[in-house]
């Protein structure tokens, strides 16, 4: 132990007899663990970002899509926009079947959602809008809160009423002076909609613009604005909205769904599925297998510095191993072990990297308050394991890198250290 404190007095002499010299030793290794400190850092804070973000799209959620097409009936269709279908096998009776808690009790809700883009117009405004037709529990089922008047109820769906809900990029298009649009009358390919909520803005991360949308009865746009049906006289739906009763039950609810439309589509145990259940659990682990591998891709980039750090404090203990020819001749004459001297160089090497990562990670701490500062939806934190790693890869830069001066030195012979020039 007393060698030990010994060897650090002797190191913490030798930096402060050089201290420029030592500083900008140091000075690469700081840069060096604050780069890769504030990138793992950034990286973490983005992923649990997009986490937050996913679940605003509404609790416990699955969307189940058509993974083939199948041919379709077009009637009641505008030439014009029969281009703009997508057609898909998913239909009312998949829908009624799903809602049947004896084949999917783990279902608390069940949506179906037509969606097409249709020429909207109001006063000598237009936009083509995307229609989101569903039921009543659309509003529920993700997460939408109104900014203005009320949304649809079952009543408005039963009756096949022509009501709208807007979002506000919709709102802005249609309404550009700042009329009031609840109670107006918007045409939707030359039919009538009267408008009687607006969607406040959506907070949820999303592929596409989420308050571009006019959100109308599913029955009334199955009959006005799109009466597609499949060869057996089904009308069809785009995609399937299913929240499950907790996030416990979300595996069950996923395996009773498939056994559901497997077999109510007399899907042979051979075949594969026509159909793609996407859960809320797969889109964060993609995302999440993304920001890793953008995360460990910035991190290597940043420990270029290191590696540069490190070859810097290799050619510093070089000299000072050179400049202090002398003293470890006079050492290993007076009766110091090789290993000792090792050990001197090893702990002189160590304490220049330590300290060049203790001042990177105050560098670290500063960039993160300016980080949260700029962007405080990041919420860029320096994480426990961000220390620890910083701890430690100061400490194996400064092994690694003073390994071989410290070896150089404990290998030289006392005598012609000593007649050194």
């Amino acid at each position: 132990m007393l060698a030990i404190l010994e060897n650090l007095r002797n190191a913490f002499s030798s930096l402060l007899s050089n201290k420029l010299r030592a500083a900008l030793t140091m000075l690469g290794i700081s840069i060096g663990v604050a780069a890769v400190i504030v990138l793992v850092s950034l990286g973490q804070a983005v992923q649990d970002y997009i986490a937050d973000q996913f679940l605003g799209i509404g609790a416990n959620l699955a969307f189940i899509f058509s993974s083939t097409n199948a041919p379709q009936t077009q009637s009641g269709v505008p030439a014009a926009n029969r281009t703009s279908i997508t057609f898909s096998t998913l239909t009312n009776k998949d829908v009624e079947a799903l809602q049947d808690p004896f084949n999917v009790p783990d279902a608390k809700y069940v949506v179906p959602q037509l969606t097409m883009r249709r020429q909207t117009t109001y006063a000598n405004a237009q936009a083509r809008a995307r229609i989101i037709a569903a039921t009543e529990l659309y509003v529920t089922v993700r997460n939408r809160t109104l900014a203005a008047g009320r949304a649809f109820d079952a009543d408005d769906v039963s009756t096949q009423a022509r009501v709208a809900v807007i979002g506000m990029t919709t709102l802005n298009q249609l309404f550009p002076d700042g009329t009031n649009p609840v109670g107006e009358t918007i045409s939707v390919t030359g039919i009538p909609f009267k408008v009687i909520g607006v969607l406040a803005k959506y907070g949820g991360a999303s592929f596409q613009d989420e308050d571009d949308i006019i959100l109308v009865p599913i029955t009334t746009a199955q009959t006005r604005l799109q009466n597609v049906r499949n060869l057996s006289g089904a009308r069809a739906v785009s995609v399937i909205l299913m929240q499950a009763q907790d996030e416990q039950a979300m595996d069950a609810m996923v395996a009773e769904t498939t056994e559901t439309l497997r077999r109510i589509r007399n899907i042979n145990f051979r075949d594969e599925d026509d159909f793609q259940i996407i859960t809320q659990k797969d889109l964060l682990e993609s995302f999440g297998q993304i920001t890793n591998l953008l995360t460990i891709f910035l991190a290597i980039i940043a420990a270029i510095s290191l590696l540069v750090g490190g070859i810097g404090i290799m050619n510093i203990m070089l000299v000072t191993v050179t400049e202090r020819t002398r003293e470890i001749g006079l050492r290993k004459a007076v009766g110091a072990r090789g290993g000792d001297v090792l050990i001197q160089f090893l702990i002189e090497s160590m304490l220049l990297a330590l300290l060049g990562g203790l001042a990177g990670l105050s560098v670290a701490l500063l960039a993160t308050t300016i980080l949260r500062a700029v962007l405080p939806q990041l919420d860029a934190t320096i994480r426990v394991g961000s220390v620890l790693l910083a701890t430690g890869i100061s400490a194996g830069i400064g092994v690694f890198f003073g390994l071989y001066p410290a070896s150089r030195a404990s290998r030289m012979n006392p005598i012609e250290a000593l007649h050194y020039e």
